[in-house]
């Protein structure tokens, strides 16, 4: 009785499985067999083995000697702008208000150093005494032992400082931005940025491998435009919207242009649309605002309306490193996913003591700020009124763009006529450098300009001679080129400024 009750389910199994075969599929059994016979086939098949051939003495020598191997660096050219520059200019001293360029000083209108704490002597002790403390490096990343007390400081102060609940640090500026999209936006996600954003933005949306829609330049009837679109998009797969995130990426004061980005109307259209945004503050921190919070505050817009901060400490601050601000959770996420957080030895120690000096330094006199406003103000309306080239950048704004008013057709033409330039206006102490870009891997290459910048210690007289000495450059170049004898360049009013100031 158990054999047969053992015995009757193995037969209708068999059964069960003859009449499965019968009633499949003829296109399912034919593609089963085929499978069958493939990985009989695979099996059954001898391995790959290399040819076997010995060879002599001789043709081992013979091989050796036609052996080239490739070079550990590609060959750079002769002619590449960074050499050229190299061999024509050597930098002595400190990044000042005044530099040493092949031995003569000039009034260096080419740094980023905006409020002048480089070569402060209270920022100097201050790094000194960390150095003697915790030596040169913190040798590690954050995450495992180089995170110091006076990195959790530093962090602190950024916060108490921003308005916001916390603040992270990264050990390198350009990584900041970078890491920090590809920490929230994933593949499938959107991101709607402005075509002019920096190039670290840049390399962070690619990292992100999310849909990049551009819009154009501070253009928010385009970015809206778009937003529309996007939101029709959504009505038609509202199961696939449901696990799409957007991002609005970007900058505060925008390096390629020198132009504010209408936060406000961001903001608007933030809440409009249900998008987050992300702001890269890395030139208006420590510049925009009353107290050099950054865009935020110049418009009044409370930190918390935004869902991610970031900005440097490599320009105003005079230090190294970058920083992102915002909500806890925020923060939080960065330190398990922010790759240049994880994976990079932190901000050296000392550096990171004279960040928090510099910043000190920033809330005690905020008369910086407005010196720097005044300049700014300055030497755009003076630059403003010649003739002989064009002012990009708006004009609080402390990085402006010198362009050509009539572009050649070869833009390798208009980069040599402003290399002439500089290189005049360095003759005569003015230290100016010509845009650089990577023009094979920008997304929008913006046209050939000299990059000219504003510190707040620079007094009436040298914004006279710098106006002065940059306008008689680009005169004394393009009338090289032209062959013309005369030129339009309204310079009568500063060379009376001159006269004034000297007679006093």
């Amino acid at each position: 009785m158990r054999y047969k009750m053992a015995y009757i389910p193995a037969t209708w199994d068999m059964y069960d499985l003859i009449q499965g075969v019968l009633q499949a599929p003829w296109y399912h059994i034919v593609f089963e067999v085929a499978l069958i016979v493939l990985i009989f086939k695979i099996y059954v098949s001898q391995s790959f083995s290399p040819d076997k051939t010995v060879l002599t003495d001789k043709e081992k020598d013979m091989l050796v000697e036609e052996w080239e191997p490739e070079p550990l660096a590609p060959q750079v050219p002769d002619d590449h702008p960074l050499i050229k520059s190299m061999e024509k200019f050597c930098i002595e001293g400190q990044n000042g208000k005044y530099i040493k360029v092949n031995g003569k000083s000039c009034i260096n209108m080419a740094t980023f150093n905006f409020l002048g704490m480089v070569g402060r002597k209270e920022i100097s002790e201050r790094a000194v005494k960390a150095l003697r403390v915790y030596g040169v490096g913190s040798c590690g990343p954050r995450g495992f032992y180089g995170t110091m007390d006076v990195h959790l400081e530093l962090e602190d102060e950024i916060a108490k400082f921003m308005n916001t609940e916390e603040a992270i640090l990264y050990s390198y500026g350009f990584a900041t931005i970078a890491s920090a999209i590809p920490a929230y936006s994933k593949r499938g996600d959107i991101i709607f940025a402005d075509e002019n954003v920096n190039f670290s933005i840049q390399k962070g949306l690619v990292a992100s491998r999310s849909h990049i829609k551009w819009f154009r330049h501070n253009d928010m009837e385009h970015l809206e435009a778009l937003l529309i679109e996007q939101a029709k998009a959504d009505k038609k797969n509202p199961k696939k919207a449901k696990v799409t995130r957007r991002f609005i990426v970007v900058e505060g004061l925008y390096i390629n242009t020198g132009s504010i980005c209408p936060l406000p109307k961001l903001v608007e259209l933030k809440w409009k649309y249900k998008v987050r945004i992300f702001l890269d503050e890395c030139l208006s921190f420590g510049v925009m605002g009353d107290t050099g919070r950054g865009v935020t505050e110049h418009y009044g817009i409370n930190p918390d309306q935004l869902d991610l901060i970031s900005g440097s400490l490599e320009n105003s601050m005079a230090s190294v490193g970058g920083f992102c601000a915002g909500k806890k959770f925020i923060i939080d996420h960065q330190r398990l996913s922010g790759l240049g957080y994880c994976f990079s030895a932190s901000q050296p120690p000392m550096l990171a003591a004279a960040a928090i000096e510099a910043l000190h330094i920033l809330q005690e006199r905020p008369r910086l700020l407005v010196d720097l406003r005044e300049n700014c103000e300055k030497v755009h309306e003076k630059l403003s009124n010649i003739s002989a080239f064009g002012v990009m950048g708006d004009k609080r704004s402390p990085v402006k763009h010198i362009y050509l008013n009539e572009p050649a057709d070869d833009r390798d033409f208009d980069v040599t006529t402003l290399e002439l330039v500089v290189e005049h206006a360095m003759k005569e102490g003015v230290a100016l450098t010509v845009a650089r870009s990577l023009e094979q891997e920008e997304h929008v290459l913006m046209p050939p300009s000299i990059r000219l910048t504003v510190n707040s210690e620079l007094t009436e007289a040298e914004i006279n001679k710098v106006v002065k000495v940059i306008s008689e450059a680009f005169e004394a170049v393009l009338n090289k080129q032209t062959g013309s004898s005369t030129m339009s360049s309204p310079m009568d009013s500063v060379k009376q400024e001159d006269e004034m100031i000297a007679s006093r």
